[in-house]
């Protein structure tokens, strides 16, 4: 099980938790950074993306606001080299952190990627919890890992979102996010970017974490 205390995992919105139908939110892209003085300096909360660089963020952020191309999805995966800021609703920002794990990077690149991303998770006063993609045809590998006892420390909600959804039928969609929620203590959703499934319990979830975040 992920070292995330008891107190980070009871604030983050629980699997199940009752949606209405949601409007598409209005977003708006800021800026990227390549360092934490450089992103924006007022007091919204910040949710961050994370996960490996060929797990789908882009994809699940375009569908998650309804936009194609808000988030450039690339063919080759860790293009991401900076940590994208997208405001919603005028009210909180989504952040697209660089992708990790994939082969054909360098390791001086890979360096540079992980201390930002360090640093942003260690020091980032306004982040309210973090979004962790996993692939549903895969495990959590020892990054992922890694991201969660960091969010730990700073006892700071986490949630999973298991993507590429329509790659397995439904039983075996369940299985993964029980089996997720098992070994890890954290709330998982499946999301598809093909059939938008998960769309509105991922809005759902993410509201939850500002709102949870206003109140501490």
């Amino acid at each position: 099980m992920a070292p995330n205390s008891r107190e980070a995992t009871r604030r983050t919105p629980s699997r199940g938790t009752r949606t209405t139908k949601t409007q598409l939110p209005s977003t708006r892209f800021i800026g990227s950074y390549f360092e934490l003085g450089q992103i924006p300096q007022d007091t919204r909360p910040q949710v961050a993306l994370a996960g490996r660089s060929n797990v789908g963020k882009s994809s699940l952020l375009n569908r998650l606001v309804g936009q194609k191309k808000l988030a450039k999805v690339s063919s080759t995966p860790g293009k991401t080299r900076s940590l994208n800021f997208f405001l919603i609703n005028d009210r909180y920002y989504l952040v697209d952190l660089p992708g990790y794990g994939y082969a054909k990077v360098s390791r001086s690149v890979k360096d540079t990627w992980g201390k930002m991303i360090e640093d942003y998770l260690l020091h980032g006063e306004n982040l309210a919890g973090l979004v962790l993609l996993l692939d549903c045809r895969r495990d959590a590998g020892e990054d992922d890992l890694k991201l969660l006892h960091w969010l730990s420390e700073r006892q700071l909600p986490a949630l999973i979102v298991v993507t590429k959804a329509d790659k397995i039928n439904r039983s075996e969609l369940n299985r993964k996010v029980n089996q997720i929620e098992r070994d890890l203590g954290i709330p998982a959703i499946g999301f598809s970017t093909v059939s938008g499934q998960g769309r509105q319990e991922l809005l759902a979830a993410v509201h939850d974490l500002v709102t949870s975040n206003a109140k501490r």
